[in-house]
C-alpha cells in the first residue's frame, strides 16, 4: 500500500477538491493497485517538513491557493523534487511549483502576485484573460512525458483559475531541466515537467474535474502508476 499527500487546504466548495478523491480511486481501481491519500492542510506542514512526508510515495499540491501556508507548500514541493518522490501540481500547484523552482534553481526571489500584489515582477501574475469555469486547447510539446501520457498531440482541459506564469520568466524554460510541457493557442504556458525525475508535472489546468463525469483523468492514472512502481 503507497500513501499519496495531498497538498492545499481542503474545502468541499472548490470543485477540484471534490473531484480529487474519485480520480484517485479511479485511477487504483483501473490500475488494480492498493494507494490511499490524507488531506495535509499548509497550516500544519511547519519545518522540517521530513517529518510530515516520510510516510508518503507521491505528493500532490492541489488547487485553492492562496494557500494558508505559502512556506509549507513550497517546501512540500522541493521534497518531492530533491527525493524523486512522484509529484503532480495542478492549477496552484502548478503556480507554486514555477515559484520553488525559480527559488531553489534560479535564484530568485519567488513572489506570487496573489499574495503579493505589490511585488516588482512576481514569478505567478494575473493572466491576462482569467480561466474561470473555462475549457481550452492545449497543444503538447513533441516528445514531453505529457504527449505519451495523452497519446495525442492536443486536448481540451477545463481550467478555474486567475493567474499563472509571468511572461518574462518563459524564456528561463529554455535551458535548465524544467522543461514546458504544453501551450495554449496563444502560446502562453499550460505545463511544465521535469527532466531526470521519476514522475514530476504541473499543470495550470484542472485533470481531475473530469473525474466528476465519470471519467479517468489520463494524467492522475500516470501519476498514480509512477507511485505503485516506486520503489
Amino acid at each position: 500500500m503507497k500513501r499519496i499527500a495531498l497538498i492545499g487546504d481542503h474545502s468541499d466548495k472548490i470543485v477540484a477538491h471534490r473531484a480529487i478523491p474519485l480520480a484517485l480511486r479511479m485511477a487504483a481501481e483501473a490500475l488494480s493497485v492498493d494507494v490511499r491519500w490524507d488531506w495535509l492542510p499548509t497550516a500544519t506542514l511547519d519545518s522540517p517538513i521530513d517529518d510530515h512526508l516520510c510516510d508518503y510515495a507521491g505528493v500532490w499540491v492541489v488547487p485553492g491557493s492562496p494557500y494558508k501556508n505559502t512556506r509549507g507548500a513550497l517546501d512540500a514541493i522541493r521534497h518531492a523534487r530533491t527525493r524523486s518522490l512522484p509529484f503532480l501540481g495542478t492549477c496552484g500547484g502548478f503556480q507554486h511549483a514555477v515559484m520553488e523552482y525559480a527559488e531553489a534553481v534560479w535564484k530568485i526571489e519567488a513572489m506570487h502576485a496573489e499574495s503579493t500584489p505589490d511585488a516588482i515582477d512576481p514569478v505567478i501574475t494575473p493572466l491576462m484573460c482569467s480561466l474561470i469555469e473555462v475549457t481550452d486547447q492545449l497543444t503538447f510539446v513533441k516528445g514531453s512525458r505529457l504527449q505519451k501520457i495523452y497519446s495525442r498531440d492536443n486536448a481540451h482541459e477545463e481550467y478555474q483559475c486567475r493567474f499563472g506564469l509571468n511572461p518574462i520568466y518563459a524564456k528561463r524554460f529554455n535551458s535548465g531541466a524544467m522543461k514546458v510541457t504544453a501551450h495554449d493557442a496563444e502560446g502562453s504556458i499550460r505545463a511544465i515537467e521535469l527532466d531526470n525525475h521519476p514522475f514530476f508535472i504541473a499543470t495550470l489546468f484542472q485533470p481531475e474535474r473530469i473525474a466528476l463525469k465519470d471519467q479517468l483523468p489520463v494524467l492522475v492514472r500516470a501519476f498514480v502508476q509512477a507511485i505503485a512502481s516506486s520503489s
